[in-house]
Order: structure tokens, then sequence, then C-alpha cells
């Protein structure tokens, strides 16, 4: 049987068990350009690449605050974005107004999980065509959270979403042990580097295209956009200097220690050859 007679409704499986509007949703986040999300034992950073549709228009926002401990990166269909974000902020008003405490992140997080979930069992409408980074601290530490829009969500020491989003994962995975005991510097400099792995050769991080938002256990959330965001950007650059010099001079070191190498050999070699000589005006 050919698949379009199955992927008309979300109600309805594929013989195989499948949902193939969800797959379609989860097809819209790789669309979207690439966010990052990282977590140590006293900060949660996202870091996001902006887009503009045109070279006329501005560039779309790609991190929401949803409190003062907790906010959002986005990749995926914007608007569906900015309907789950007002459905955290008012759950977050909730929980101020009524507990007179901060909404906690992981009943955030399965707030809009179960919302999603409806989405892919009602008659009727379409799964949300979005993928969100939750980051937050709340009593229990701070936490970074992906949803996706089948209502699953995961907690993560770190991790990417959007286009091009393989080759920052792989990079977290290969430095995800440092993460814990980072700072919040060098979690930016993690996350600004797993970005910059999911640009197109002839693009670059700038003020313009980068947005960074940390969130820490005594530091509420802050957004860097625009100007602001320029001196992580600097500080990428610093440090990525350093280390190309590091390496250039370990490079040099290593060619020094070669000619040393080299030119001891040949020394012992002239050394060997003048003793052959005595011996053998001795002997005569």
């Amino acid at each position: 049987m050919f698949r379009n007679n199955y992927d008309n409704d979300v109600t309805t499986f594929s013989p195989t068990g499948r949902i193939f509007q969800v797959e379609y949703a989860l097809e819209a986040i790789k669309q979207g350009s690439a966010a990052v999300g990282l977590a140590s034992k006293n900060h949660v950073v996202l870091v996001a690449l902006k887009r503009n549709a045109e070279e006329l228009g501005s560039y779309q926002k790609k991190v929401i605050k949803i409190d003062e401990h907790m906010g959002v990166a986005l990749a995926g269909l914007a608007p569906d974005a900015r309907v789950l974000s007002n459905f955290l902020r008012q759950q977050a008003m909730t929980s101020k107004m009524v507990f007179n405490r901060p909404l906690s992140v992981a009943k955030a997080v399965y707030s809009i999980a179960d919302k999603a979930q409806d989405n892919t069992q009602s008659a009727g409408g379409r799964p949300y065509g979005v993928g969100l980074l939750i980051a937050g601290v709340d009593e229990s530490g701070p936490h970074l959270y992906e949803f996706q829009p089948s209502g699953s969500v995961l907690e993560y020491y770190g991790t990417a979403i959007g286009a091009r989003s393989q080759a920052a994962r792989t990079f977290l995975e290969d430095n995800y042990e440092n993460f814990a005991d980072a700072t919040k510097e060098k979690l930016i400099e993690y996350g600004l580097t797993a970005l910059r792995d999911t640009l197109a050769q002839d693009k670059e991080l700038n003020l313009h295209n980068t947005t960074v938002a940390v969130v820490g256990k005594d530091e509420p959330l802050k957004v860097y956009d625009d100007d602001e965001v320029q001196q992580w950007l600097d500080l990428l650059d610093t440090l990525s200097n350093s280390r190309h010099r590091a390496a250039d001079d370990d490079d040099d070191s290593s060619s020094d220690s070669g000619d040393d190498g080299d030119d001891g050999k040949d020394n012992k070699e002239a050394e060997k050859k003048e003793d052959g000589d005595g011996d053998k005006m001795d002997t005569d």
C-alpha cells in the first residue's frame, strides 16, 4: 500500500505502526536554523543561529524568555513556538500566583509535552512543527530538556536541533564529560564552537545571526542579542587563536627536536669514525 493512504490523518497508523504526520513534523524541525544547549552543575546555556527570510528583513527571534529562571530555544515553525511559549508563560504565572513559587522545569516541560501529545490523537488538527530546547534552574538544580512534536521529552547534558545539527551533536558527544565542571564562559565557548560547526562553509557567526542565553543557580536568565553578543564572539575568537598559536608552537618544537636529533646522530658517527682511525694507526 502507498504511504499517502495513511498520512492524511494524524489519528491513522500505518501497517508498520508509524504516524506519518508526526514524522513530517519532525522533518520541519530540520528545516529550521540550529540551536544548541549545554548544562553544567551551575549554569545552562542556549546558543542559536538566527536567519532572515529576506535580505531587507529582520532576523527571526530564536530564544524566548519564559520566566526569570527559564527560557527556550526553537527550531522549526516560529508561530508554533509562540503558541507553546505563551502557554508556558501562563503556567509560570499561575505557579507564582497560586503557589507563590517558580514553576519547576520538569513540570513546565511535561505540561507542553501533554499538550503536544493531544495533537497526535485528535482528528482535525496537526502536530506542532517545532522543536524546543528548554533551559531552566529550579530547586533541584540546572536542567536542559529537548521537546519534540510527538510529545517526547528527554533531559540532556548537551544537545542540538535544527539544520546541520548532527555536526554540533558530534562535537558535544566528544566533549560532554567537561560540561559538568565548566564555568559559564567555558560553557558558552563550547556552545558557540558547536554552533559554528553547523554553518555552511561561506558563513560565519556574527552579532546579527547569533543569540546566547545563560541562566544559573544565582543568575536570572539573560539573553544576549545584537551588540551584546559580540563579547562572547570575541572570547571565542581569542581562545581559538590561542589554541592555534599553541599548536603551531608544538609543531615548531617537534621540528626543532627532529633537527637536533639528526645533528646528534651525525656527531656520534663522526666521533666513531675518528676513534676507528685512531685504532688503525695504533695497530699499524
